[in-house]
């Protein structure tokens, strides 16, 4: 993997495991949420990801982006799909998330470089 998805996922896991040794029941709680809402169920983990990733570029959320952008790579998602992604994202969201398409655009290429 490249240095910028490495260090992605590192701090990511680092924070995480911060967070979670804190021991809020709460947090706990949100993050195993998350987890579940991901689940595959009426619809399949990919379709649920790929929505997660318009959702968090219509957000404005970064480190979302990569996140989803990473499963939705996991997931077998093709840059063909990927970009259809974009599209939707950009039509809900309007032009302030091309910023975030641009960054998001670098980290796939960065997933799929390997």
């Amino acid at each position: 993997m490249s240095e910028l998805v490495n260090e992605f996922n590192d701090y990511r896991e680092r924070m995480n495991e911060v967070i979670l040794d804190k021991n809020n029941l709460v947090m706990k709680r949100l993050w195993n949420l998350d987890t579940n809402t991901y689940e595959a169920g009426a619809l399949d983990k990919k379709t649920k990801e790929m929505l997660g990733l318009v959702s968090s570029m219509v957000l404005r959320c970064d480190d979302c982006i990569k996140y989803h952008l990473g499963k939705c790579f996991e997931l077998g998602v093709n840059t063909e799909e990927l970009y259809e992604i974009f599209a939707v994202a950009n039509i809900v969201g309007g032009t302030i998330v091309i910023p975030h398409t641009r960054r998001a655009a670098e980290f796939w290429e960065e997933l799929i470089k390997g």
